[in-house]
């Protein structure tokens, strides 16, 4: 195990390309598209901890969670450009948090004014991942605007949690029902240096699973909470799949301070599962609505297919920390894999509409037929559209976070090396001990595979450029000269003494991609995806006449045409290539061949869909 140091987005400026428009797009619409919602929904009123019984918006156990992950968004902007205005709007609901804390650090509306008398009783109800959001929060606001009230807040409620579980053993309950304080202690014992705050992050995680207290709820079990064996007996992701992969970033933030391989090596044997066996071509994961949950290997449903936003936002918080040990190209793919298709489809084009679940396949008639049932008669589908604002709404501000820090998948350092594992326009001041380097990266990526890299550099250090999985026939130049490739673990390194102005060109062709999966993925047999770089494409019915998309076939390689069109003012490439599909008939079987039409199949990145109106949509199709 290796120990890499993190470059995280504040060494970084996003300067433009795919990124800078979603940037632009976030800081423009979407943290007020947010804000407005949460202010409607009584989020932010609910931490004046002055609700009585018969007023509308009763504060829910997760509310705190809401908010103070829309503070953390607000602030990685807020650490490019200051905005007095949005401060203005942050040091307000601080203030509250300030006016209501317990005298002994406690804060959670729910558990004040609701049911002031069920404080730290039941392990399902998000406490403590609500406190986890809070310590996460202060400290990016504290890092943006150098202001520390939220801060102290956080600290004298981690105070609180550290005596009643690891002192005390107060409360009725040993562990998190819903993981995420882990990695935000970690987080917490960086920022202020504080031993006990790692020594508490390390008594979640080795706990879970051994405790007697830590019993199984109403509506849950102890696989939906990964209390089923301890961390270190565990091989396989099991149970609600946000929980699991903030647990697994937890775990790994321990294993990499602590030096801990046999964490590590656990680490490692749940990424395998969920790569391999446990996650959609989108990179989503949790196939199921019942729990949000990961399920069995290679069950993967189209239709019903869940696939949250945040699960794929922490599966490439995963995916960071596991690079930061083991400096292996294929963590790259997996968190680009994730943020491209599924966390980007979480959100609008516009930036202010959002998707809870992201799935496979829709079919609007089977959504309209089931809408009509009664409730007791309902299946659960994804709905088909994006809305403002959700029952539980921690995806929008949870899209905050990962677009204003985007540029922390950027680089890593190990001693006298730069990792390269993900691409963006951007400027990046590094430090390999005394030596100051400056990469500046121009490129049209993920449209375009294109990167080229100057660096303002004097000395000896190598340069590891993360050749993607999907890429045959990667060609470098160093100042117009061709190097051979030397790769390993999925890297081309470029070992050199660097002069200033030198010019790294990368360039990964960028051709389409025909995708099969395993046959034991049922919905998937006989069936191919078509992909382009690290971008999964999807059809949509009212860009191919209506037809049954279900039924369209394509052959393995076939020639295609890819052009740039615009969705709601955003250009990005899109794929057309010869395809044919069955015409319907009157009645229902026939003994007969059935009349076979071709046509031009056209193809849109799957982030993309949806942005225009209801229709059917399907990323897998019949191979001919």
């Amino acid at each position: 195990m290796e120990k890499c140091m993190p470059a995280g987005f504040e060494k970084s400026s996003v300067t433009g390309g795919f990124w800078k428009r979603y940037q632009d797009l976030f800081r423009r619409v979407t943290i007020d598209a947010v804000y407005d919602r949460f202010e409607e929904t009584g989020r932010f009123e609910a931490l004046k901890f002055n609700w009585k019984e018969g007023m509308p918006n009763k504060p829910h156990i997760f509310w705190e969670s809401d908010v103070t992950k829309w503070i953390e968004g607000a602030a990685y902007f807020l650490q490019k450009q200051r905005d007095p205005e949005l401060e203005a709007r942050i040091d307000e609901l601080v203030e509250r948090m300030e006016r209501t804390q317990g005298e002994d650090g406690y804060l959670n509306a729910y558990f004040t004014v609701v049911e002031p008398d069920a404080r730290f009783t039941r392990r399902t109800d998000h406490e403590l991942y609500c406190a986890g959001h809070l310590i996460e929060g202060a400290i990016a606001y504290a890092r943006a605007t150098g202001k520390e009230n939220m801060l102290r807040v956080a600290i004298r409620y981690a105070d609180l949690i550290d005596r009643v579980f690891r002192a005390e053993h107060s409360a009725a309950f040993d562990t998190p029902g819903h993981e995420e304080i882990e990695l935000a202690l970690v987080k917490l014992y960086h920022y202020t240096g504080q031993e006990r705050y790692l020594k508490l992050a390390q008594y979640f995680v080795d706990t879970r699973g051994t405790s007697g207290r830590d019993g199984t709820y109403d509506f849950t079990d102890q696989e939906h909470m990964q209390s089923h064996l301890p961390v270190r007996s565990q091989k396989t992701a099991e149970g609600h799949s946000v929980r699991a992969l903030y647990l697994y970033s937890g775990m790994a933030d321990l294993a990499m301070e602590r030096g801990d391989e046999e964490l590590f090596s656990v680490c490692r044997a749940l990424f395998d599962n969920i790569v391999n066996r446990r996650m959609y071509i989108t990179g989503g994961v949790g196939s199921t609505c019942r729990g949000e949950s990961f399920t069995l290997d290679y069950d993967l449903p189209e239709y019903t297919a869940y696939n949250e936003t945040c699960a794929s936002i922490a599966l490439a918080l995963f995916c960071r920390r596991m690079w930061l040990m083991d400096p292996d190209g294929r963590y790259g793919d997996v968190a680009e894999q994730a943020i491209y298709n599924t966390v980007l489809s979480g959100v609008s084009l516009s930036g202010d509409e959002f998707f809870y679940e992201n799935p496979m396949s829709t079919d609007p008639r089977r959504n309209a037929f089931n809408d009509s049932r009664p409730n007791g008669l309902k299946e659960h589908l994804p709905i088909l559209k994006r809305v403002k604002v959700f029952d539980c709404s921690c995806c929008p501000p949870n899209l905050l976070r990962a677009v204003g820090s985007i540029a922390d998948y950027l680089y890593s350092t190990e001693g006298n090396t730069i990792y390269a594992y993900c691409y963006m326009e951007a400027d990046t001041e590094l430090s390999l001990g005394e030596k100051k380097i400056r990469l500046v990266q121009k490129t049209g990526y993920p449209f375009e595979g294109k990167i080229v890299i100057t660096a303002e550099a004097e000395g000896d250090f190598t340069l590891a450029l993360r050749i993607p999985g999907w890429c045959q026939g990667a060609r470098i130049t160093v100042n117009g000269e061709a190097l051979s490739l030397r790769t390993q673990k999925g890297f081309a390194f470029i070992e050199r003494s660097w002069k200033n102005g030198d010019q790294v060109i990368l360039d990964l062709p960028m051709e389409a991609k025909w995708i099969s999966a395993n046959p034991q993925v049922i919905d998937a047999c006989g069936r191919v995806a078509v992909t382009r770089g690290p971008l999964v494409y999807c059809a949509e019915g009212m860009d191919n006449g209506d037809r049954p998309l279900k039924d369209v076939r394509i052959a393995r390689n076939s020639p295609v045409e890819i052009s740039m069109e615009e969705i709601a003012g955003f250009a990005f490439p899109v794929i057309r290539m010869e395809a044919s599909c069955r015409k319907p008939f009157e009645g229902l079987y026939s003994q007969d061949p059935l009349e076979e039409e071709s046509f031009t199949l056209k193809l849109i990145p799957y982030f993309a869909w949806t942005n225009r109106d209801v229709t059917e949509m399907t990323t897998w199709f019949l191979e001919k």
